[in-house]
């Protein structure tokens, strides 16, 4: 049976609609002698990041666990608090093929929410990167309590957007929370890149 035309579109930041130089944390790494991609190996290690994800902790808390962690490394504490510091400063670039994807459905009608696993930061960011008001609702992790994959994260997506889980149509980068975004009952794409808006809009009959 033929699914339902989705009539909102649900995006994740990162990967999708925010992309990172992975230069600049390689920069800071030869900087001050760490090795390569140590940073966001211990950053992402999931026992520090899912309570920051969660609201548990503060974004400035777990970038001072981030700092606690690579001392040794760095060349003692006050070390590798710059180097994290000089890191966290950067935060991204948007996408702006995404973004013109997101304001034409929008002015079509088309209902578009940011539906991220993200810190207390994130109102700063989206600020930071121009992003303030080009979304109906965000959906934020750190804020709900709950991050993807879980059902949970996608039920509050879809109230949110005040549209039933067949009709949305999920976009992220990770294999992980599209198999979960369909488990809730959501139609979801893994994001590839560019090539990816010719299918998008014609998902969205645009």
């Amino acid at each position: 049976m033929a699914r339902e035309r989705a009539t909102a579109l649900l995006l994740d930041l990162d990967g999708v609609v925010r992309r990172f130089d992975p230069a600049v944390a390689a920069g800071v790494e030869r900087e001050y002698g760490l090795d390569e991609g140590v940073l966001t190996e211990i950053a992402m290690q999931w026992g520090r990041l899912r309570p920051v994800l969660t609201g548990q902790v503060t974004h400035a808390e777990w970038v001072s666990s981030v700092a606690d962690a690579l001392a040794e490394p760095a060349g003692g504490p006050d070390r590798a608090r710059a180097a994290v510091e000089q890191w966290q400063r950067y935060r991204g670039e948007v996408d702006n093929e995404v973004l013109d994807l997101v304001r034409e459905v929008r002015a079509g009608g088309v209902t578009v929410g940011l539906g991220t696993n993200a810190t207390d930061l994130l109102d700063a960011d989206l600020a930071a990167l121009g992003l303030v008001g080009e979304f109906d609702v965000v959906v934020n992790s750190s804020t709900l309590g709950v991050h993807k994959p879980a059902p949970e994260y996608f039920q509050a997506a879809c109230a949110a957007l005040a549209t039933p889980p067949a009709r949305v149509l999920f976009v992220d980068d990770e294999d992980w929370a599209v198999r979960g975004a369909r488990a809730a009952g959501l139609s979801a794409h893994r994001w590839g890149g560019h090539a990816d808006l010719r299918y998008l809009r014609a998902a969205l009959d645009y």
